[in-house]
């Protein structure tokens, strides 16, 4: 069953952080990663989040993913309170309303492209009709008909972010989480893959928060967020997103 978050508040933000913090470890080997950050994205924003190695980027996004909780602070899903969930919750919310990019791919090597999309739709317990058919579309989505019976191993690294995009897409998410789509890829493939971004973002009003190093992919997005020594503050130097 579809569980009822985000059915709290239709007209506020979509993802509000309010002064959340996130310390690893205790006493003098305490590490704040995150120092009391205010973050909101609206539905449909196309957001970039920057900043040097170790900034917290990372954290906020593993935070927005339910794949980690704040020390302190509080972190709103849609008006609903993303702290107060349990675990099986947390995992529901992760599988029916977030969608997940990274920049290794993450895909299961020895298993077709058209199986690595219908995977989030198994976990879901769709059944095996309708998931080959939402697979199916959104492999075309991603401009890759012809490759359903493709193994990882035979498409380039172009073609496997496709199929990690379309494996992210095919639950028809809220968000979309996507951790440097780009950073294994050439110039020309990246644009490509940005462009497909942008058209989910534009045509299915999906929301993206991408982290990347790169100013030129960060262009892409309708805003830019700089993170620094664990907060978020006015656009940092070049220099600093290296």
């Amino acid at each position: 069953m579809k569980p009822t978050v985000g059915e709290k508040s239709e007209n506020g933000p979509l993802i509000e952080l309010r002064a959340v913090t996130k310390v690893y470890g205790m006493g003098r080997a305490a590490m704040r990663a995150l120092r009391g950050i205010d973050l909101t994205i609206a539905q449909g924003e196309f957001v970039a989040v920057m900043g040097p190695s170790g900034s917290g980027k990372s954290t906020c996004m593993n935070i927005l993913g339910c794949l980690d909780t704040p020390t302190s602070g509080d972190y709103l899903f849609q008006g609903i309170a993303v702290g107060k969930l349990n675990r099986n919750q947390r995992a529901m919310l992760r599988r029916h309303y977030l969608g997940f990019v990274f920049q290794g791919y993450n895909l299961l090597n020895r298993t077709s492209a058209l199986e690595n999309i219908e995977l989030p739709l198994i976990y879901r317990g769709t059944p095996v009709d309708k998931r080959r058919a939402m697979a199916l579309e959104a492999l075309y989505a991603v401009g890759l008909r012809g490759w359903e019976a493709h193994t990882p191993g035979e498409l380039s690294g172009g073609q496997q972010q496709r199929v990690a995009i379309a494996r992210a897409i095919v639950t028809n998410p809220r968000v979309l989480l996507a951790d440097e789509p780009t950073g294994n890829l050439d110039s020309a493939r990246s644009r490509e893959i940005m462009e497909l971004l942008t058209a989910f973002n534009r045509d299915r009003g999906i929301t993206i928060v991408m982290v990347t190093h790169e100013p030129g992919m960060a262009s892409y997005a309708k805003r830019q967020v700089y993170f620094k020594d664990g907060l978020i503050g006015n656009r940092s130097s070049r220099e600093d997103t290296l």
